[in-house]
């Protein structure tokens, strides 16, 4: 009886002990994108638009907290728009975000206060606004200085 007992728990530890392959790794679902809104970004001197995006809204403590964290793809139309409730220094950090982004920190009204170009994938180092900012808008790398956007410069969406 014995060692019927003690062979039944060897059976058992090698039986958990195994596991097939493809049940050992996880897979995740591809983040992708939702169009909420469109915005322009507008050209304060001329007021031409200067680009049209197609925009997701981060306006949710969970939004704003996760981003564009693990995402591996953003087309040059879309963007990000953070919504904080009111002015404030904001800062931002790219852990766990895997596109190199601009940063556009925006007023209350739109108007753009500051931006940090070609902030790198997975970097935590600290990246504040200029100064006080309600808004922050993300779009591709090297997007800030292609469209030629400028301090004063305006976004605004529908």
């Amino acid at each position: 009886m014995r060692n019927s007992i003690f062979t039944i728990l060897i059976a058992a530890i090698a039986l958990t002990g195994c596991r097939d392959e493809k049940s050992a790794s996880l897979s995740t679902n591809e983040i992708s994108f939702t169009k909420e809104a469109t915005g322009y970004l507008i050209k304060k001197a001329t007021r031409d638009t200067i680009q049209t995006l197609e925009v997701e809204i981060a306006d949710t403590d969970y939004d704003i907290q996760t981003g564009l964290m693990y995402r591996t793809s953003m087309n040059n139309d879309q963007a990000m728009l953070f919504v904080f409730k009111e002015e404030q220094e904001l800062s931002f950090y790219m852990k766990n975000t895997q596109i190199a982004l601009d940063i556009i920190y925006l007023k209350a009204d739109g108007t753009i206060v500051s931006f940090v170009e070609n902030a790198k994938p997975m970097d935590e180092t600290l990246l504040p606004s200029a100064g006080p900012a309600q808004y922050a808008l993300e779009i591709k790398a090297g997007l800030a200085e292609k469209w030629g956007l400028d301090v004063g410069d305006v976004f605004v969406w529908e």
